[in-house]
């Protein structure tokens, strides 16, 4: 009886077994879909000029080397109709950043033909709906085509058939996909002949220069003219506020400074741009030292520090001091207005959110330049693909994706390479990228209330790293990550990328 019931016991578990196979194998070979395309025509006055232009929503489907489709990219194309010779034509790529976030950023705050408008001066939390959508006379279409990019498990992308997340959400796997669609596209369109750009912002700068540097192989060179870099993040050391990374505590500090005197706890009477100055120098000629030294020294050279952190930063020198003259970035948040019960957002130090528990290392409800606006963007870009470019689409337009980051591969070498553990710095690559492609230049924007991507690393990156300087510019806005949000810095944003697109 052992016996029969061991028999039927295992030929129980090859049944098992082979409908599991055959289920595996039914979802392997199940059809994709054909890739979904919204195209609809429009106008727009851009550069005192009537712009009439094809917007393309659509599906670009990536294949691994069997020529089977493993992953969809959605992106939304403005492309010039009427164009004489269109492969001559300029032609944007832009992606935010994250790793996480679709491209709703840019394309509804700055470069889209509609854009949804948030309160300038940050003093308001955008609500709840309807939110106005204005349309974006000051936009770029007259000198530049424009296509945005949702990197895979964002927006509408995702991976299809065989494909699996694993090659796609990392460092290199990102930018490999990005430059894999760049091709396809400018060989679908025939723009190989094009001036070819890149505008990306925060990660979506890491990625410009990692995908900068792969199109330069993969057997089909792709030289760039240029990238614009909005709120650069090309070395994580500078923008990560950590313990014990002493280059974070020296380029947070003139945000510091500059949030300080925005909310007025430092720098009366000072211009903002004298008071940054002032702090540079104290940063590079004092600062510095004191951090290398650490406990060599004398209290009277830690009170001196401090005293003069506090100059700057507007805490408390006590405070300072017992810190050992280092200020975290989410502990600066809690402090700078905790006489108010305020604390000050990462993405743009204009913002502030109520604080309910004091004693929280840095602000409790999240960041308010982040959720005070998010809501916004969400449902304006929502809005605006089913309205006006008439997209149906069978899920969610995710504009950002929290699994994407906890999944994340930093490494910079493949698989089975040695790599020891570091933060991560793309700079290198673009110095070399630049080197071997001497016509490729770099705009770079920086916020002085940015305190995630803080401006004194942009200048420290750009600084070394085989850059070559006479290549950079560097242009300076007085609001955060997103400066684009103050309506002031959108017309000096916009201003200075047409003239970086149109420099000979």
């Amino acid at each position: 009886m052992k016996a029969n019931r061991s028999s039927a016991f295992l030929v129980l578990l090859l049944l098992m077994s082979f409908l599991l196979q055959a289920q595996e194998s039914e979802k392997e070979i199940a059809p994709v879909p054909d890739p979904k395309s919204f195209i609809t025509e429009h106008q727009i006055v851009n550069g005192g000029k009537t712009i009439r232009y094809k917007a393309t929503a659509a599906e670009t489907y990536l294949k691994d080397d069997k020529g089977e489709a493993v992953a969809s990219i959605w992106s939304v194309a403005y492309t010039k109709t009427g164009v004489t010779d269109p492969s001559t034509r300029p032609v944007t790529f832009i992606f935010n950043g994250g790793p996480g976030s679709a491209s709703v950023w840019l394309h509804m705050g700055l470069f889209g033909p509609k854009l949804v408008k948030v309160v300038s001066d940050a003093s308001e939390d955008d609500g709840a709906a309807p939110y106005p959508v204005v349309e974006n006379t000051m936009g770029i279409l007259d000198v530049t085509d424009l296509v945005f990019i949702d990197p895979v498990g964002t927006g509408y992308s995702r991976v299809i058939g065989k494909g699996k997340v694993e090659d796609y959400w990392g460092l290199m796997e990102d930018a490999r996909s990005i430059a894999s669609f760049m091709r396809q596209w400018i060989t679908t369109h025939k723009r190989w002949f094009s001036p070819k750009y890149i505008a990306g912002e925060s990660f979506g700068t890491t990625r410009a220069a990692a995908v900068a540097n792969v199109l330069e192989g993969g057997g089909q060179n792709m030289a760039l003219n240029g990238l614009v870099l909005i709120s650069q993040a090309l070395d994580y050391g500078g923008s990560t506020s950590t313990h014990n990374n002493i280059t974070s505590y020296i380029t947070y500090l003139p945000s510091m400074a500059a949030t300080a005197w925005y909310h007025k706890k430092a720098g009366s009477g000072k211009s903002l741009e004298e008071f940054i100055s002032e702090c540079r120098d104290f940063t590079y000629n004092s600062y510095i030292p004191a951090l290398y030294k650490g406990a060599l020294l004398s209290e009277a050279e830690s009170r001196a520090v401090a005293e003069k952190l506090a100059y700057f930063t507007g805490l408390d020198a006590g405070y300072i001091e017992t810190g050992n003259l280092r200020i975290l970035m989410p502990r600066f948040q809690k402090a700078l207005l905790a006489d108010q019960n305020l604390a000050v957002g990462r993405l743009d130090g204009r913002f502030m959110g109520p604080e309910i528990d004091p004693y929280s290392d840095g602000p409790h409800l999240g960041d308010p330049a982040s959720y005070q606006i998010g809501a916004a963007y969400t449902a304006s870009l929502n809005h605006y693909l089913a309205k006006e470019l008439g997209v149906e689409m069978d899920r969610p337009y995710l504009t950002s994706n929290g699994a994407i980051g906890q999944k994340w591969k930093w490494r910079p070498v493949p698989e089975g390479r040695y790599w020891e553990p570091s933060m991560v710095n793309v700079a290198p690559q673009l110095g070399e990228t630049m080197r071997r492609n001497p016509d490729m230049k770099i705009m770079v924007a920086n916020g002085y209330y940015d305190l995630i991507c803080p401006f004194f690393d942009a200048e420290y990156t750009f600084s070394r790293n085989g850059i070559d300087p006479e290549k950079v510019e560097m242009r300076y806005y007085e609001a955060g990550h997103m400066m684009y949000t103050h309506q002031p810095d959108f017309e000096k944003l916009i201003i200075d990328i047409r003239q970086f697109l149109t420099a000979e």
